[in-house]
């Protein structure tokens, strides 16, 4: 049989450790040498040795008797006080005795300490491995919507009232400038978490609708306003749209198609300063050409050099 190693070293306390002291060595040894989570072949039995130490010390009586002598590192009686109570062992089961009217065990194996043995089986393995035995914490899954927006929201911002899959109704907030195919994250909307783990999120995609005449370019709004031919060539004040409303605009004299005119400010405010409405001309002639005009334009001679084509360098 392989002798037991004194207790008090296998714990690596003082004779004078109080129980506090020797709970928590116990606690600190089992938590390194539990073979559940040691793959050292050796961690089964130090842990049987530390289980051992832990029980003979941990029970006043026993602790006791193993300082005065009577009983040794194994829970053996010693010398005279083996043979008094060899009788009183042989009259009980196998492994047992008695302690204050109640029967005890010096059963020292891996699976059924004596002594405080629930401290054991509730205390230790809840601290040491009640995690490893639950299933971890998740997180829970981030539910995807689409939310569709006017034009003129994404420039100017505002909030919309989105009904999310969980039962809430949340108001989300628009801001200015919005880009189609934005993203906004709503934290913690989303799918449950399991195991405490936290909730997902709820991931609200952006879905600028386009507007009937106005583009976006960056900051800047483009808008093609078309004017007439007079419009054009003697200029003109005329009413042009914006995100804001309408305002007047001038056309100076001789402009052309393509020409773009810039109204300040009237573009989209992302960062500091916002950006600009960009107007571009279209000269649009009437569906019906006046006879007077047709007149006008078939005796019209323009200079030699005026061929569009050749400035344009299309020929």
């Amino acid at each position: 049989m392989a002798i037991m190693k004194n207790p008090y070293d296998v714990l690596g306390i003082i004779r004078t450790a109080n129980v506090d002291d020797i709970k928590q060595a116990y606690r600190r040894l089992a938590r390194t040498w539990h073979p559940d989570s040691n793959p050292d072949p050796r961690a089964e039995e130090r842990f049987k040795e530390i289980s051992a130490a832990y029980h003979l010390l941990a029970d006043p009586t026993v602790r006791a008797r193993f300082d005065r002598g009577e009983i040794d590192a194994s829970g053996q009686e010693r010398g005279a006080a083996r043979a008094s109570r060899r009788t009183h062992r042989s009259s009980t089961s196998s492994g047992f005795g008695t302690k204050g009217g109640k029967e005890f065990r010096f059963d020292f194996g891996f699976d059924d300490p004596p002594g405080n043995g629930s401290f054991f089986r509730e205390d230790l393995f809840n601290d040491l491995f009640n995690k490893r035995q639950q299933a971890p914490a998740q997180r829970g899954g981030d539910a995807t919507y689409e939310l569709g927006i006017s034009f003129v929201e994404a420039v100017r911002g505002g909030t919309r009232r989105v009904s999310l899959l969980n039962g809430k109704t949340l108001d989300v907030h628009i801001s200015a400038g919005t880009e189609d195919g934005q993203k906004l994250r709503l934290k913690g909307q989303g799918a449950a978490g399991s195991n405490g783990g936290p909730n997902g999120d709820a991931i609200v995609e952006i879905k600028v609708q386009p507007h009937p005449f106005f583009v976006r370019k960056g900051s800047d709004i483009m808008v093609e306003v078309p004017v007439t031919l007079k419009e054009a060539v003697l200029g003109a004040r005329i009413t042009v749209p914006t995100v804001d409303g309408k305002v007047m605009l001038t056309v100076p004299k001789g402009s052309n198609s393509g020409t773009i005119l810039r109204l300040k400010g009237k573009g989209i405010a992302l960062s500091g300063s916002p950006g600009d409405q960009l107007v571009k001309l279209k000269i649009l002639l009437p569906e019906n050409i006046d006879l007077q005009l047709e007149t006008f334009i078939k005796h019209w001679r323009p200079p030699d050099d005026e061929d569009p084509r050749v400035k344009a360098g299309l020929v």
